[in-house]
């Protein structure tokens, strides 16, 4: 009872936030203008993003089963790529939900432990986390004149300040945490025989151990080149199905390839917010972009553009996932192997 209450205000404060995102996004907009936008969009553009962003799904579906491959498993491509678009539909519910339930429901099909899993997709983000980071400097450092300002007042410089004001703590609060961990450390030291023989210990030693295994996967990985090929695959489709978009108004036609990735990069930092989905901050943070950066693009048209791109991947999201979930419960599991 305790569980799903706190899971349920859970779900309403992220919601909340995704929805307050919003109303800042939309606030002060002329709902005409936005309405005429929306109607004189050529949504053929739209289809064609959401052709790349299916490439993009198949491929991480693809680096997924050859992470998991060096474990000594092998998945079914369908199967990991019902599992990756089912934790994608997840993430509409809890934000990063998502990696749990694709590893529950790969591990639930192909016997394969779920800690070993999780250590597979943390390579995965450490991966995808290294590759916005990389775009995000080649934009900084080739176009800094155009997207520096930018980058500058709404990402580094918050950043800083709220660094800043979380390491503004007291030196008493420093003292007493840094003694209270050192306190800790020593008693686990030394009750640490009698801890290990506590079930939940032994499972989260377990845990931990098979997180270290599927860490692992990318050292012992055969198909290193494919592995390579699929990561820049991934992002490349990533690009495309932004960038297509913007042919979709008139009013952000003119945008080049470079253009999109710089929406690319702020639309992957909107994304990483605490929220359902990216809900708001996605609309957000791409809206001010294509206003603060560009001339000629009025916030309505910045937010027909964040709107179309965002809302047709969460119904594509929303029927493959679905369509995922119907195919991962209909399909027989695999049966209980040994393995060596």
């Amino acid at each position: 009872m305790k569980s799903t209450l706190l899971k349920t205000i859970k779900f309403i404060a992220f919601l909340s936030v995704g929805a307050a995102l919003l109303y800042f996004a939309f606030r002060g907009i002329n709902f005409e203008d936005l309405k005429e936008d929306f109607r004189s969009a050529s949504y053929g553009w739209v289809l064609l993003s959401l052709l790349f962003a299916i490439f993009a799904y198949i491929s991480r579906a693809i680096r997924w089963k050859l992470l998991i491959e060096p474990l000594n498993f092998q998945p079914k491509l369908s199967n990991t790529f019902y599992s990756l678009l089912l934790g994608y539909l997840a993430n509409f519910a809890f934000p990063r939900l998502g990696e749990v339930t694709r590893c529950a429901s790969l591990a639930r099909k192909e016997k394969i432990p779920v800690d070993k899993l999780f250590g597979t997709v943390i390579v995965e983000r450490v991966i995808d986390l290294f590759s916005l980071f990389i775009l995000l400097i080649i934009l900084i450092v080739f176009r800094f004149e155009k997207f520096g300002n930018f980058f500058t007042e709404t990402v580094f410089t918050p950043l800083g300040e709220k660094i800043s004001s979380s390491l503004a703590l007291s030196k008493l609060i420093w003292i007493i945490l840094i003694a209270g961990f050192l306190a800790g450390s020593f008693l686990v030291f030394i009750f640490r025989k009698k801890l290990s023989r506590l079930k939940i210990v032994r499972k989260f030693k377990a845990l931990a151990l098979g997180v270290i295994e599927g860490l692992k996967s990318i050292y012992k990985m055969k198909k290193r080149w494919a592995f390579i090929f699929h990561s820049v695959f991934i992002w490349a489709n990533y690009w495309a199905m932004t960038w297509v978009v913007v042919f979709a108004l008139t009013s952000t036609s003119h945008l080049g390839i470079i253009d999109g990735l710089f929406l690319l990069v702020i639309g992957g930092l909107g994304m990483a917010a605490p929220v359902q989905g990216g809900i708001g901050a996605y609309h957000w943070i791409v809206s001010r972009g294509l206003v603060g950066v560009y001339s000629g693009i009025s916030l309505e048209d910045g937010l027909v553009f964040a709107t179309l791109s965002h809302e047709s991947q969460a119904i594509l999201i929303l029927l493959l996932g679905t369509f995922s979930f119907l195919m991962l419960i209909r399909k027989k599991n695999k049966p209980e192997t040994v393995n060596s």
